[in-house]
């Protein structure tokens, strides 16, 4: 048990580790909140950040216990001190945990250094909150203050905890569109955390996804990034987004990565985007993009190289986070006669997956989600028309010939996803959901063992998929109207695939989860145009599953939308 009146302590942890239509539209301008987090993501005058130090990089927080959070920012000493140029001397930073925004009431302080050697990124482990406290914090060096944040503790482990409520993103491009599903995150006061199911950043070089027509915006560097310079300079440009920055200072962000941290379809001895040869080993390539990865975002360093890890809200719910890129074997090739129900073939690993099973069936909380990068239901695409067949298949990133699976999903990995499903089954594990990305399409499934036989198989699960932030959907690649070609290709995966209730191959957006005793809901928002950065929202569906039931019905509306 956390002991709550231990006097509050900061470490480093660096010293220590190296489509239907809507039926209803809830419109969120979100202009007002958005004004009002403006003291707190705004950044240094031109002026002074010529001289420096200054923090241009805002600050996050992540990782939240019941007794402390993880901090991160990134200060910029001098001017030559650019992120990923290895120059800068050392600088002290200090930081500070306040209960109130003015912090007269400091109840942490620490000190860390600042070097190029962790391109100027600093961490602060503190420990000794209150459970289930909403706290203040900033950085500093000397006079000069980085941006002023919010974060929040999670509930005592035993605690029965009334609510829980958590923003739900995935896959954000930056060249496809602007970070407006970041801005109304931020927005919103109600969110516990929120959870980032991977592709925080993509590894393309400039126009290559999506080409140059198509580019909203040039990212940097702008060739492929392969070394860990190219992986700093990649993450140091999306943190310069202030949608981005809004959203680390109103919430406690829960990362998890997926292939585009590295490069596109990883798996542990590569990728389907690496040359060897022409762009290095992937062993160096691999281990720049974690180095890149643990500097850049609020997440606690790893000795081991991955990220997997359970978080705990109470005895409200479990978050079991999986690794699905450090320990997969190659995704399938049938020209080469690979066989996806090989049992040797793995998406886990051994040891991940008996954590997995081991900590599901430990849990006593109501609720056990899991954190999955890539879609466990099984999904067929055979039934697609021909004609929208191809532009899926790019999606999907599967064969254009008519394949119907998509291997570097669970679908390809039968023999780990049976495995664990069945376990749910046989241990009579309720109330098990999976929060899912990657796909560029929001889905909610029911998960039955084997799904051929749905509905009498019985579904052991939930799934909620939610949309992409900016990354392209089939409507960007048809370049039609949303809704229009799509509803075809939806309306044929659902009569294939049963167990999905419902699903949207168009729209860019979120989810807002929302977690009681009673029920698991997902309210699935929407942005009207990712091209704008103003661009509002409206909530496309909304979904839940009700405690002991491991089924999805439609939800009569969203909550507190």
């Amino acid at each position: 048990m956390t002991d709550t009146n231990a006097t509050p302590h900061i470490s480093d942890p660096a010293a220590t580790s190296a489509s239907g239509h809507l039926r209803r539209r809830t419109v969120v301008a979100a202009t007002a909140a958005s004004a009002a987090l403006l003291p707190l993501v705004g950044g240094l005058s031109s002026a002074h950040a010529a001289e420096g130090p200054a923090f241009l990089h805002g600050v996050a927080s992540g990782d939240p216990l019941p007794d402390g959070v993880l901090l991160w920012t990134r200060v910029t000493p001098s001017p030559e001190a650019v992120p990923g140029s290895g120059k800068g001397g050392p600088v002290t930073v200090t930081s500070e945990v306040a209960e109130d925004e003015a912090f007269s009431k400091v109840v942490a302080q620490g000190k860390s250094e600042a070097t190029a050697a962790a391109d100027h990124t600093v961490k602060a482990d503190v420990r000794g909150l209150r459970p289930e406290t909403a706290y203040f914090f900033r950085f500093g060096v000397g006079e000069v203050h980085s941006p002023v944040a919010r974060t929040r503790t999670t509930p005592a482990e035993e605690a029965d905890a009334d609510n829980l409520r958590v923003g739900v993103v995935s896959c954000s491009h930056y060249e496809a569109g602007y970070f407006a599903p970041y801005r109304h995150l931020a927005a919103r006061g109600d969110l516990h955390a929120v959870i980032h199911l991977g592709d925080y950043i993509y590894e393309y070089g400039t126009s290559e996804y999506p080409l140059e027509g198509d580019v909203v915006r040039k990212v940097q560097p702008e060739h492929e990034i392969t070394t860990l310079a190219d992986y700093r300079i990649r993450h140091a440009h999306h943190k310069l987004d202030t949608d981005l920055q809004a959203m680390h200072a109103a919430h406690p962000v829960i990362a998890m990565w997926d292939d585009h941290e590295f490069a596109n379809d990883t798996w542990s001895g590569g990728a389907g985007n690496h040359t060897p040869g022409g762009e290095g080993e992937w062993a160096d390539r691999v281990r720049a993009a974690k180095q890149a990865y643990f500097e850049w975002m609020p997440v606690r360093p790893s000795t081991e190289g991955t990220t997997y890890r359970r978080l705990k809200f109470g005895r409200l719910a479990d978050l079991h986070l999986l690794d699905l890129r450090s320990f997969r074997d190659e995704q399938a090739k049938f020209a080469d006669g690979d066989v996806i129900d090989d049992p040797d073939r793995t998406i886990t690993g051994r040891k991940q997956l008996d954590w997995l099973k081991s900590g599901l069936s430990a849990s006593s909380a109501r609720w056990r989600m899991v954190g999955t990068s890539v879609m466990i239901s099984p999904v067929a695409f055979g039934s697609v028309p021909a004609h929208l067949l191809g532009p899926l298949a790019e999606l999907l990133g599967i064969p254009k010939e008519g394949l119907a699976l998509n291997v570097d999903q669970w679908d390809g990995y039968t023999d780990d996803r049976r495995e664990l499903l069945t376990h749910l089954r046989d241990q009579r594990i309720d109330n098990t959901v999976f929060l899912t990305g990657d796909i560029h399409m929001a889905f909610a499934n029911d998960v039955p063992v084997k799904a051929a036989t749905y509905p009498d198989d019985a579904p052991v699960a939930t799934e909620f998929v939610v949309a992409s932030v900016t990354s392209d959907n089939l409507d960007d690649i048809l370049k039609v109207e949303p809704d229009t070609l799509s509803s075809v290709a939806e309306a044929a995966v659902k009569v294939t695939n049963r167990h999905v209730r419902w699903l949207d191959m168009d729209s860019h957006g979120f989810g807002v989860l929302d977690v009681n005793s009673e029920r698991a809901q997902m309210d699935y928002f929407i942005v009207s145009d990712k091209a704008d950065p103003a661009a509002t929202t409206e909530v496309r569906r909304s979904y839940r599953t009700l405690s002991g039931s491991q089924r999805l019905e439609e939800a009569d509306g969203p909550l507190n939308a």
